[in-house]
């Protein structure tokens, strides 16, 4: 710019980035204290100061481009993932999206007051536009911040969504050849999907030649589902698995027949006990049950 384009001739998002670059050191010194980098640096005040320069020199990218109202602005990519981080620390030590939402918004003050006081020999006209167009920059920050904690949040939820359905799919050897997964609960399509992928991993693993699906625990399943188990049995047996499906509801029995699902191939048994049975006679084991005669002698 020519040195004599005084203040008035600069437009206010090119005022703001100069501002912002220029006071770089002073604002980051600033956030430091602020809550938000306060309560997650607490090692290193240092390293407070070094994200809040990172996040500054981000912002000043976006007002000088012009876009501080454009959130997918390319110089946000580096507040989303500064502060993004710092929001997600603030959450996980039990901060309220609320909380984390005006702590962010917190950090608008000290750059607005900075920015003031830099001005205060300019017009007023021109400092109450620059001051605007820097409130706008930092509520885009905001809403930037917020809308990565929230995509952040939810990929943690999906997650632990997916570890609970592994918890919640346990696979029990109960004889060598033989493994079993009893099913408790509602049945949907992503949890099928798991219970086949969950099964053939233990079937390879356990080298075994049956495998077991309890269902007794399992009120009712949808079309849908019921294809899922078909499927799981016609994968079982393709990795050389025979599988048995044990406790059948009488609902889930009226559920297979209407919708016309074959299960002339599938072995089928009223219990667990009864498919364990079935296996260990299949593979040649037999079971002698003990009586209090025989007990009775040593």
């Amino acid at each position: 710019m020519p040195e004599h384009e005084t203040a008035e001739q600069r437009a206010p998002h090119d005022e703001v980035a100069d501002f912002l670059r220029r006071r770089r050191e002073q604002i980051a010194q600033r956030w430091a204290d602020v809550p938000l980098f306060r309560t997650v640096f607490t090692v290193s005040r240092d390293e407070a100061v070094e994200a809040g320069k990172s996040v500054v020199e981000a912002l000043a990218a976006v007002a000088a481009a012009g876009r501080a109202e454009d959130a997918e602005a390319a110089g946000f990519g580096v507040v989303r993932e500064q502060l993004t981080r710092t929001a997600a620390a603030r959450s996980r030590a039990g901060a309220s999206s609320a909380q984390v939402s005006n702590e962010v918004d917190a950090l608008r003050t000290p750059v607005v007051d900075l920015l003031v006081a830099d001005l205060s020999a300019a017009p007023a006209e021109h400092v109450r536009e620059c001051s605007t167009a820097l409130t706008v920059l930092m509520g885009t920050l905001r809403l930037v911040v917020m809308e990565s904690a929230l995509s952040e949040g939810q990929a943690l939820i999906d997650r632990q969504r997916l570890q609970l359905l592994e918890v919640a799919t346990p696979v029990i050897k109960l004889w060598d050849g033989i493994v079993a997964v009893p099913l408790i609960g509602t049945l949907d399509s992503a949890r099928s999907q798991v219970v086949m992928e969950t099964l053939l991993e233990a079937v390879v693993e356990q080298h075994a030649r049956f495998a077991i699906l309890d269902i007794t625990g399992v009120p009712t399943v949808d079309s849908l589902v019921a294809q899922h188990l078909m499927k799981t049995v016609a994968a079982a047996r393709l990795m050389g698995a025979e599988c048995v499906v044990s406790g059948i509801r009488p609902a889930i029995a009226q559920t297979i027949v209407h919708l016309g699902l074959d299960l002339g191939t599938v072995v089928t048994r009223a219990s667990l006990a009864d498919a364990l049975a079935y296996a260990l006679d299949q593979q040649g084991t037999g079971i002698v049950q003990s009586t209090p005669h025989a007990a009775g002698q040593r």
